[in-house]
């Protein structure tokens, strides 16, 4: 367990339509409390099997669960090092499209009608803005996690870059995926609803509502660029090495990373 403090607590230009998970950071470390159910769950099983995919070590954060005693409360949640170098700060790409152009991305994408005019022009605009290189392939990645993983929370204030104070920019590793895997318990998937049912009521919020269409287009117009290479019993190693949370969670987790392993079984390599 790790005692936080007032003075640790951080808040990030990133906002959630799950809610604002209480975040902090002390002695290069993150670390992210619970909030509408077991979001760290879902972090820290994502990352770990993020670790057994095409992607290298830098593209991704690994988490790893944490007790978090703050104030009078203990909280679950999980820990994660800081990739922020000196000098460099995490800018959503709503955000910057807000400073540069004075209006908001999510407006402008959503007055498309075409998804794949969608798709052109988000990447555009970040790759004019920031001037890196092959964005389309980056939002590949997440939309694969996404579909993959169930991340609802993919909208334009959770997809960020990195900027430092000379105007220069880089990809930031992939972090927050803590809305996947159904891990609102509070609202949208309460652990006695039937899961298969719940899954159908998981919606991507990036260019479109529909998992599978927003990455078929990314994979029309980029191609497929994460594979995984996990087993089930990957799976069930890592689930039984977390005490934080109940059977009933991880039984339901198990069983979702079961069944779109059979749905995307094209992603394993």
């Amino acid at each position: 367990m790790v005692e936080l403090f007032e003075q640790d607590e951080k808040k990030f230009d990133r906002q959630s339509s799950k809610g604002n998970q209480i975040k902090w950071e002390n002695n290069g470390m993150w670390y992210k409390a619970d909030y509408m159910g077991y979001e760290g769950l879902a972090e820290y099983m994502i990352s770990h099997l993020l670790a057994k995919s095409t992607l290298s070590e830098k593209e991704y954060v690994l988490y790893e669960p944490e007790e978090i005693k703050y104030k009078a409360n203990v909280y679950v949640g999980v820990k994660s090092k800081s990739f922020l170098e000196k000098d460099w700060q995490i800018i959503t790409i709503e955000r910057l499209f807000k400073n540069v152009f004075g209006e908001s991305l999510y407006l402008s994408v959503y007055k498309i009608r075409d998804y794949e005019e969608r798709m052109s022009f988000l990447v555009n605009q970040i790759e004019r803005m920031t001037g890196l290189k092959e964005f389309g392939i980056y939002l590949n990645k997440l939309f694969t996690i996404d579909a993959f993983f169930l991340n609802e929370d993919r909208h334009m204030h959770n997809i960020a870059v990195l900027m430092n104070g000379t105007g220069e920019f880089k990809y930031c590793p992939i972090f927050d995926n803590g809305a996947g895997l159904l891990a609102d318990t509070k609202m949208d998937y309460p652990l006695s609803g039937d899961v298969y049912e719940l899954m159908k009521e998981s919606h991507s919020k990036t260019i479109c509502a529909d998992y599978d269409e927003q990455l078929d287009i990314s994979e029309k117009m980029f191609g497929t660029n994460l594979k995984f290479h996990f087993s089930k019993k990957d799976v069930k190693t890592l689930l039984q090495a977390v005490t934080e949370y109940s059977a009933e969670e991880k039984n339901r987790v198990e069983t979702i990373i079961y069944e779109q392993m059979r749905r995307y079984s094209y992603l394993f390599s």
